[in-house]
């Protein structure tokens, strides 16, 4: 029988990203040839993050926490347990997300094999404010090693 662990967060070089409150990250690898980078996100517990949608392929791991997935509006439209892995495409489909009861940590593998984008930040009425890409993630990676 295993022994029951839970995820030491104290271990990782948590960064934020400028003007998006709530969310912490950790780039752990990036893939040049491949075009992946992983990267770990906390979301703060019974938040939302800013608006966007994710113009790259992704898979996603739920690491610690749970991970709660809403609608533009604010309704919560999935919620994503300890454990949870799921792949997703690209995707047009505006959403925020967030913690549950407690901070979540969700470990992501970012796949924008085409162009570079990764994710289109959104305002209120959806139109796109800022773009990260490929390229941004690695500079960030760069400076923090």
């Amino acid at each position: 029988m295993l022994a029951a662990t839970s995820f030491d967060e104290t271990k990782i070089n948590w960064g934020q990203l400028p003007g998006i409150d709530h969310t912490w990250l950790s780039i752990m690898a990036v893939d040049d040839d491949a075009k992946i980078i992983d990267v770990l996100f906390k979301f703060a517990a019974g938040e939302k993050i800013v608006l966007h949608r994710h113009v790259a392929a992704f898979h996603t791991f739920v690491v610690s926490g749970e991970h709660r997935i809403y609608t533009p509006e604010g309704e919560l439209t999935e919620v994503r347990p300890l454990g949870t892995y799921k792949a997703s495409p690209a995707s047009d489909t505006p959403h925020k997300e967030g913690g549950g009861d407690e901070d979540v940590i969700v470990l992501f593998s970012l796949r924008p094999y085409s162009n570079g984008a990764i994710y289109e930040v959104l305002d209120e009425d959806q139109e796109v404010v800022s773009v990260m890409t490929f390229d941004d993630m690695k500079e960030m990676f760069l400076v923090s090693a």
